[in-house]
């Protein structure tokens, strides 16, 4: 088995999570994890699936316009303007898929924080043993929560993640604040190790490969929906 590598895409907020939920829901190969980093056309913020828009709408920065999208996935709102972005994708049977939804956050995380040890970044996945979280409920980057990822020394939040399962398997979409994370981290080089680090994890071999050739109509489509307000407001 394989993890395999898609190219870095640039999206608008609706695009990208409507090709995160079809690798989720549509790949070729089906029986195989998938990992991407993507990246955004403007300033955006997505937010999760159980949120209410105008919650959403009253966190975001005043007198600026964004790109604001719900996600399929929980979690809360994320500011994408300046994070590292990623999805991966474990197909249903995997080990780690079958695993509890706290579990495989925490594995995850452990690993991107691995990755972010090897460039002296003193990140740990936060424990379940620590206080409760300051800062606003429902605002990512302003608040860690357990198995978050944080800086050893000052517990400022560098990387959360939200999660989706369903008969497919599990999308788990992943941020990395930068500007927590130091100004001396090597992105390309944390990516490979963070890939490192999965394929590890998944026990399988970490392979690049083509875009997947997915019907363009089903992205547009999908892409679409999650542009509507029918899906935006529907909370």
């Amino acid at each position: 088995m394989n993890l395999e590598i898609l190219p870095t895409r640039t999206g608008g907020a609706a695009e990208n999570m409507a090709v995160d939920f079809l690798l989720l829901q549509r790949y070729p190969h089906a029986s195989e994890p998938r990992f991407r980093h993507y990246e955004w056309r403007g300033p955006a913020f997505t937010f999760g699936y159980s949120q209410k828009i105008e919650f959403a709408r009253g966190a975001l920065p005043s007198g600026e316009k964004f790109d604001l999208c719900r996600r399929p996935t929980g979690g809360g709102i994320v500011d994408h303007r300046e994070d590292w972005t990623y999805a991966l994708v474990v197909p249903r049977g995997h080990a780690l898929e079958e695993q509890s939804a706290t579990q495989s956050y925490r594995v995850i995380h452990e690993a991107l924080a691995g990755a972010l040890r090897l460039q002296a970044v003193p990140a740990v996945a936060r424990p379940s043993t620590a206080a409760a979280p300051e800062g606003p409920a429902g605002v990512c980057f302003q608040r860690a929560e357990m198995h978050d990822v944080i800086h050893g020394l000052t517990e400022e939040k560098i990387a959360g993640a939200a999660q989706k399962r369903n008969k497919q398997g599990l999308l788990f979409q992943g941020s990395i604040w930068r500007p927590a994370a130091g100004a001396a981290v090597d992105w390309e080089k944390f990516s490979d190790d963070f890939i490192a680090q999965l394929g590890t994890l998944l026990g399988v071999v970490t392979v690049a490969v083509t875009w997947p050739e997915f019907d363009e109509s089903e992205v547009d489509g999908l892409a679409e929906k999650y542009s509507s307000p029918e899906w935006n407001e529907f909370r």
